[in-house]
């Protein structure tokens, strides 16, 4: 009769180990039914699960193994599974999975240990954990750097929002983000981002820039500061902010756009997402002509933004056309999606402010950039601790994986 064994192997790693056993193996006819490997500080985790066919003996095959392990200085334990225990992870296969992914500058043993809780207290069992991001240095000071490990989860959580609220509260005890999503075919095959841009791409806003340059700066910063926090419509507080800038010289529009700044790990993730073949626009609150700056500078495909009239080289304090408010952005997403052939499933949209949250809501990832707390309360993920690169995280990319 068959036998099935799995066989776990550990100790220093060293070239020619998986060569080794499996040639052993192999010499009677094994079949593998499932194998996984990890290594951390060269320090090998090998797990193989095989079956020993019916013409031989399980005995003589674990004893080579034995000696070729010893050999090598590797550690090996022998753990038979029977038949009803093996049909058993064959239908766990098909179980939902999920994935919770940590970013941070530091990852530290608090912080994962808080998320295994939670994990644990809502039904779930994390199955696998990756590191991300590449591994910082021993003394690593940069207020930079970027920490990420992705945890692979079985099962559907008991309270869904419940489990939310406990990573907010982690993120805010801890100042880390905590991502938690479908590991379906959708998330590692995004085809369209789209951005925000004040406070987004940008670390601006446009309009506060503007203002000050037409010296009513306080108050159009006030009405800013309630739009995004959706305190007031945002067509009439773009209305309002608009025309105290009525008479603005049009020339001021080149000098604000030369010392907009971008967001941290803008131009990084851009360049990535131009050489994997994404589709990149801009849909914004904010203005066109600005809009047009940025796609010149970062290679967009499309800009969407409300456009400044302009009389006689001086503003007039009105808009042109639809204003870009929250259902618009939602509805131009929606049309470029549609422009390109691309399922919603597999567009990313980011943005700051409340007027962003219908296109959130609408992509198959919606990111809480730098947000308010009710917009990330209300957006599925959030970003608050690194800069637009983290982006390519929650995508499940390796920082050794990409482009340099």
């Amino acid at each position: 009769m068959s036998e099935v064994v799995l066989i776990n192997i550990s100790g220093q790693d060293k070239p020619g180990v998986t060569a080794a056993l499996m040639d052993i193996l192999a010499g009677y006819g094994a079949r593998v039914l499932d194998i996984g490997q990890a290594m951390v500080q060269d320090t090998l985790a090998l797990g193989i699960l095989i079956k020993i066919p019916d013409e031989a003996q399980s005995a003589p095959v674990l004893k080579e193994l034995l000696f070729e392990a010893h050999k090598l200085d590797l550690r090996v334990r022998f753990t038979p599974v029977d038949e009803a225990d093996y049909e058993r992870g064959l239908s766990d296969e098909g179980a939902p999975r999920h994935v919770v992914t940590l970013l941070g500058r530091r990852v530290t043993a608090e912080q994962i240990g808080r998320i295994g809780h939670v994990v644990t207290d809502h039904g779930l069992n994390i199955e696998d954990i990756v590191r991300l991001s590449g591994r910082s240095a021993l003394h690593d000071d940069d207020p930079a750097s970027r920490a990420c490990i992705e945890l692979t989860l079985h099962g559907e959580p008991r309270d869904p929002d419940a489990m939310k609220t406990a990573f907010l509260d982690i993120s805010k005890d801890l100042g880390v983000d905590i991502s938690f999503q479908a590991d379906n075919f959708y998330r590692r095959n995004r085809r369209l981002v789209v951005f925000d841009m004040d406070s987004t791409l940008i670390q601006q806003e446009v309009i506060d820039e503007l203002a000050k340059e037409a010296d009513v700066g306080e108050q159009v910063a006030k009405v800013t500061e309630a739009a995004m926090r959706g305190e007031i419509d945002f067509a009439e507080s773009l209305s309002q902010r608009v025309a105290l800038l009525e008479g603005l010289p049009e020339s001021v529009l080149e000098r604000v756009a030369q010392r907009l700044t971008l967001t941290e790990g803008a131009e990084r993730l851009l360049k990535t997402l131009r050489t994997l073949g994404y589709r990149t626009a801009v849909i914004s609150g904010g203005f066109t002509y600005f809009g047009r700056h940025l796609q010149t500078r970062l290679n967009l495909d499309y800009v969407h933004a409300n456009e400044l009239e302009i009389v006689d080289g001086r503003l007039t304090g009105r808009v042109v056309g639809p204003v870009v408010d929250g259902a618009r952005k939602a509805e131009l997403l929606g049309n470029i999606a549609d422009e390109e052939g691309i399922d919603l499933a597999q567009v990313i949209a980011v943005g700051d402010g409340a007027n962003d949250l219908p296109m959130l809501k609408l992509a198959g990832l919606g990111i809480a950039f730098h947000a308010k707390p009710l917009v990330q309360e209300r957006a599925r993920q959030a970003i608050s601790t690194l800069g637009l690169d983290g982006i390519l995280y929650l995508m499940g990319m390796k920082d050794a994986e990409l482009p340099h």
